[in-house]
């Protein structure tokens, strides 16, 4: 299916290009008005009713259409050149099933357009300067979108490293939170993140780092928080503001953000939605 045009400059003239299914398509109209806009139907069809024209258009229907009609394409070959020889765009689709060529309805984005190869053989025909500075522009812009395209795929291939690398270590580390301790319940911690710390990981930031002298004054434990624990993390924030607001103790708060988080993880854990985001 045809998409959204593209535009390229030739010297100064606007190309349109579309992706019709998986290959670049050049705007045989917008080339044909080089040098004279108001005859750009004209001069496709003089440029289509020479013999080394209908070969190539044939040839190139041959290597990429099996559906091509080659009696029809043979009668217009041997028609090819003649004084009262003309024809179409419209009438070469329609009798040898051509694919090569397509022709979009419209006022704006409308018009004949060509496989890059028949484009550029067009182009020849047009004007040797004309068929340089197209296919010049096309690469430049084949260039571009690759390059934009490794970005993209580099930076989703790392993420997608990332997340199965956090995905693989919140298993092997049993990331569901066990149950507080009485003590714990007892204790009255510094901070509220503290709080929401014991109530996920079971200990405190202070008890991590002891527990972790090799991993740096800059780290800490949330740094080294599996995907699914940030997400309960995030919920358990905002519960805890509203249990502040119903100014309940911060042992009976510490309660019930534990039993969340258990009950948050394991429905995490199983979570579709979660494996795909992990997959990247």
């Amino acid at each position: 299916m045809s998409k959204k045009n593209e535009i390229i400059k030739v010297e100064g003239i606007p190309i349109s290009m579309i992706k019709h299914g998986d290959e670049d398509y050049i705007s045989l109209t917008d080339m044909a008005g080089y040098q004279n806009s108001t005859a750009a139907r004209i001069r496709i069809g003089n440029w289509m009713r020479t013999y080394n024209t209908i070969e190539f258009l044939g040839l190139w229907e041959k290597l990429h259409n099996p559906d091509f009609k080659g009696l029809e394409f043979e009668t217009f070959k041997s028609n090819a050149g003649a004084n009262s020889f003309y024809l179409t765009p419209k009438q070469w689709i329609e009798k040898t099933n051509a694919i090569g060529i397509t022709s979009r309805a419209g006022r704006y984005g409308g018009g004949t357009f060509a496989h890059k190869y028949i484009a550029f053989e067009f182009g020849t025909w047009l004007s040797p300067t004309f068929k340089f500075y197209l296919v010049h522009e096309f690469d430049r812009l084949k260039a571009e979108e690759q390059k934009r395209l490794s970005a993209e795929w580099d930076l989703q291939r790392t993420l997608a490293k990332i997340n199965y690398r956090i995905h693989t270590d919140a298993i092997k580390a049993h990331i569901i939170p066990s149950e507080v301790t009485q003590a714990q319940a007892n204790l009255t911690y510094a901070t509220e993140a503290d709080l929401l710390n014991v109530a996920l990981f079971g200990q405190t930031a202070a008890q991590w780092r002891a527990a972790h002298p090799n991993m740096g004054k800059n780290k800490n434990i949330r740094d080294e928080a599996a995907l699914e624990q940030l997400v309960v993390l995030s919920n358990m924030e905002s519960i805890n503001a509203l249990l502040i607001e119903q100014r309940l103790p911060q042992k009976e708060r510490l309660i019930q953000l534990n039993q969340t988080a258990i009950t948050q993880m394991r429905s995490l854990l199983g979570s579709e939605h979660m494996k795909a985001l992990q997959v990247g």
